[in-house]
Parts: C-alpha cells; structure tokens; sequence
C-alpha cells in the first residue's frame, strides 16, 4: 500500500444484536487496486450499524442500534484512530440511520422500532448535544408483521435547503419534514412519496438528473419518482430488484458515478442487480452473486464497488467495467465480524 492509502470504516452488529463484532473496524484501501487490508478495531462501541461523517470536521458518527437507542461521535486522527467525544440516547429504539445537514449544525437520526427521528444540536467540535427534538411518524402497511407502524428507515437531509426525506418501511411514504436550523425541530411530516402498498421504502438516491429512486425491502423492487409539484413526487416506473424466484429483500441501492448506472444488494439471493438509467427507465443488465451472504449495505469508490456481507462476516471487491457499468468480483473477500455498514473516510471533506 502505497503513502496515497485511503481508509474505510466498518460498522457492525455486535454480541447485543446476535452478531460477532465488538465495533466499529478500520480497513486500509489502496486506490490503485483497490485492495482492501483490515487493520483492526477502531472503536468498541455497541451494534454501529450504521456511519455518517460530518461534512466539514473529523468527526465520525454512529447509531448504537438497541433497545434504547444512543448515537456516538468520535473525533477522527490524521491516521483514522477514534477518540470517543459523546454518546446521546436518541429516545427511540433500534437506531438505524442517521445523517449530518449540510450546514453542519444538527445531526438527524431514524429510530426504526419505534417510527421516529431525532434530532440532535452539534457543537463547534461536532459533538452532538441532547435531542432538540423527536418527531414520531404514524401511518401502517398491508404487511401486519412488518408494517403494523411507523419504521424510519433513512434519513436524507437537502443538500441546498432544509427540507429531510425520510424513509418510513412501516407506512409505504418517504415523508417529508422542514428542520429549523434554529430551534433543531421538525415541521409537521407531509407524504412526498406514497408508494405501492407492501412496498417497504428502505433506501433511497438521488439521480443526477433529479430522479429519486428507491429500494423497497418487502416488494423487493427498485421504484422512481420525479417531482409533481409541493412536496409530492409522482410514480414514474418500477422493475423487480432480482430475478431469483424466491424472497428478495434489497438493502442499499447506488448511482454509478457518471449517472448511467442504478446498483442494488439483494439479500436473499444475494447479489447485486445493475440497471441501465437513461433518465426515465431502469433497465436491467447484470445480475452477480456478491461473494457473501446477507449484503446488508454497499458503496461505490471510482472503478470499485465494496459490498458488507453480514451473515458471512466479509467485505467483497468489485471492479466495475466503466463502458458496461457492469461489476466483477475481484480478489478474495476480506474478513469482517458481522458487517452492516461501509463508509468511504473523505479528508478531503475537511476545512483546513
């Protein structure tokens, strides 16, 4: 590994969600091939099963995601060593995920059991303070296991304004909330997205060409939308998440990074599914087996796609192909206790 390495943190479950890891790992990528070396624990932390990073300070965020769920902020070295700077309960349970505003200035974060989104002041270091407020979304699904309520399954704040999307599994909408970048609370949630019953909205992106698309966990689907006016965005098309013939549950769906191309995980067959995007159809063109069980999240790095397969407790490597969009497993996977999230560490990011 050359002196231009890069870094990757690893969130995970831990012994408290039945899985084997003890927190969040560090993994050295070498942007040449990239090869990815483990090197170790980062921090020891309860079930970080998701990662966010501040937009402009070292700092790294987690969920703890338990029973009475807390976030934790960890100031990030020039060498990604971790020093612990709070932890804050987030008065909901089973945290998920969570994200910083574009300003900086408040970190939001989704409950999943409980249906709610937190929202916590972050100070001139980034720490995260006490919750300034906790919305509770209500609504239902078709699926009386899965969708009896509300569960928050992302939060996505604007890029250019103060608007949050958020991903309710529970009640087939992603809602849509203004935060007061003032008082830290939200406004009253309105549906931007009413999906197909049984649709189960987990994740979702944003095409460069302002679609939004989204995964749906219990039809197994890949759906897109494009604004109708206010808050609301109108269906625009829909293709099946697989081809397997048994249950399919996708978890993170990804934009290539010159727009062309739409990837999505499949837990169940696992495998990651890629579509043609020409702006108004996802067309499929590829489907590969990921190289581990259970691909509970994914991230695209230049010509590489790094996939977190929990059940096998590894991390796979793909090329992808940047004429075809299509992506090859590359190399031997790269052993992870239980691993649920990647984050790509940007210093660039950082102010000087």
């Amino acid at each position: 590994m050359g002196a231009n390495a890069e870094h990757v943190f690893v969130g995970c479950y831990t012994g408290d969600k039945g899985g084997d890891g003890d927190g969040i790992d560090l993994l050295r990528r070498d942007p040449s091939t990239g090869g990815l070396t483990r090197l170790g624990l980062a921090a020891r932390t309860p079930s970080p099963s998701f990662l966010a990073q501040h937009p402009t300070l070292p700092v790294l965020y987690a969920v703890n995601e338990l029973d009475e769920g807390t976030v934790s902020a960890f100031a990030v070295a020039p060498d990604c060593s971790l020093t612990p700077l709070a932890v804050r309960p987030t008065g909901g349970a089973d945290p998920c995920h969570l994200a910083v505003t574009a300003d900086g200035r408040h970190l939001v974060v989704a409950n999943y059991a409980s249906g709610s989104v937190s929202v916590h002041p972050l100070d001139a270091e980034g720490a995260p303070g006490e919750r300034s407020d906790l919305l509770t979304l209500a609504g239902s699904g078709p699926d009386q296991e899965r969708q009896a309520g509300p569960h928050a399954h992302l939060v996505a704040p604007d890029r250019n304004g103060p608007d949050v999307l958020i991903s309710d599994l529970g009640s087939d909408r992603v809602w849509r909330s203004r935060l007061d970048p003032i008082s830290g609370r939200l406004g009253r949630p309105e549906p931007a997205v009413e999906a197909k019953p049984g649709t189960g909205p987990r994740h979702l992106t944003h095409s460069a060409d302002g679609a939004l698309v989204l995964a749906g966990e219990l039809s197994g689907t890949l759906s897109w939308y494009r604004p109708a006016g206010g808050p609301t965005w109108a269906a625009r098309g829909e293709v099946a998440a697989s081809t397997a013939t048994g249950a399919v549950y996708p978890s993170e769906v990804a934009m290539g990074r010159d727009g062309r191309f739409v990837y999505v995980a499949n837990r169940g067959p696992d495998t990651v599914s890629t579509f043609a995007w020409d702006g108004e159809n996802a067309t499929p063109i590829d489907e590969s087996p990921t190289g581990g069980v259970w691909p509970r999240h994914m991230i695209l790095i230049g010509d590489h796609l790094y996939v977190a397969n929990q059940r096998s407790h590894n991390v796979t490597v793909f090329r992808v192909d940047p004429d075809s969009g299509i992506p090859s497993l590359q190399g031997a996977p790269t052993s992870e206790p239980s691993p649920t999230c990647l984050l790509r560490w940007n210093p660039t990011m950082i102010r000087p």
